[in-house]
């Protein structure tokens, strides 16, 4: 009886999407324009404040890993980050900060981003062996900017699957919504070829996909992904200390971040939540209720989170 427990929780995955609002470190980077966030810049990030950033993003996993009812604390297994700057944030974030004893290790991109902001996967070694990792370099459109790269990973699971994942940072809404929808439909353009072609060596291969789409789940790009078998499990998440979504603007919740799985991944067990932890929350003196306690207003330094709240999504990820 205690081995088929042991064996139905070894396949329950627990997997976190969070974008970090502007994980930047404080040295400039000659071939970005990373110079708001020096100790100079306008927004004077100075070594005190990215400690006490990293170790903010920290203390984050570990309360998103916290079991109320045991009192255990059973950390996320994959983690996915958006809004890092580069190696060195993620160095310092799993090697130097409070969950520096956790044993994560991280693959990231390396983006043409002009501003230098990349995505990453932390991952827990024991439960996700990785096997290989790659950049997905988005096609530019005429007139546009170049974006962040689309991050593939793929690694051996418990139960003996390849997972495959794609951790996303779509462009921003920059511009109107409806004028820069081509730029996010570019993005999930090539994410559903780049998810075809694994369908195509395995018709019911484990995907997953996440990240901050900067669209919401009935969004264009969102809706044309589903027309390439995946799954939208966060569509109607819900925090437990009064979030109805990842991002609050002017009083309105939405969801920018978003989780999708392939159909074969698909079960009862999933279930998909705001992580709304009391400490990523404070009150929203203009329009009432809470918000995301967030480190930038502005170029205002508050010294919270993030803007985004993360999602906190428990995956089965053995066959049905």
């Amino acid at each position: 009886m205690t081995m088929f427990l042991t064996l139905i929780l070894s396949s329950l995955l627990t997997f976190v999407e969070l974008n970090c609002e502007n994980l930047f470190d404080t040295r400039h980077d000659s071939l970005k324009n990373d110079v708001e966030f020096l100790p100079e810049g306008s927004y004077h990030w100075t070594p005190y404040r990215y400690w006490h950033k990293v170790n903010h993003l920290g203390q984050v996993i570990v309360g998103l890993g916290y079991e109320e009812a045991s009192g255990d604390v059973q950390l996320p297994d994959l983690v996915a980050l958006c809004e890092v700057e580069n190696d060195s944030v993620l160095f310092d974030l799993t090697k130097r900060s409070v969950i520096r004893t956790a044993g994560y290790e991280y693959v990231m991109t390396h983006s043409p981003d002009e501003r230098g902001i990349d995505v990453a996967l932390m991952y827990q070694p024991f439960s996700f062996s990785l096997i290989h990792s790659w950049s997905i370099r988005v096609k530019r459109l005429p007139d546009t900017r170049p974006t962040r790269d689309i991050l593939y990973v793929s690694g051996r699971v418990i139960t003996g699957d390849t997972l495959h994942v794609f951790v996303v940072h779509a462009p921003s809404r920059r511009g109107g919504e409806r004028e820069s929808r081509p730029y996010r439909l570019q993005v999930a353009s090539q994410l559903a070829e780049a998810v075809d072609s694994i369908y195509a060596l395995q018709s019911r291969a484990k995907i997953i996909v996440a990240g901050d789409f900067n669209d919401y789940h009935d969004s264009p790009a969102l809706e044309y992904l589903y027309q390439h078998h995946l799954i939208n499990i966060s569509a109607g998440a819900r925090g437990s200390h009064g979030a109805k979504a990842t991002y609050r603007w002017h009083g309105e919740w939405r969801s920018l971040d978003q989780i999708l799985l392939s159909e074969s991944m698909q079960h009862q067990e999933n279930a998909c939540r705001i992580g709304d932890l009391p400490f990523l929350l404070e009150d929203d003196e203009k329009y009432g209720g809470k918000k995301p306690y967030r480190t930038y207003l502005g170029p205002r330094y508050l010294g919270g989170y993030s803007d985004h709240l993360p999602l906190v999504a428990r995956i089965r990820i053995d066959d049905k």
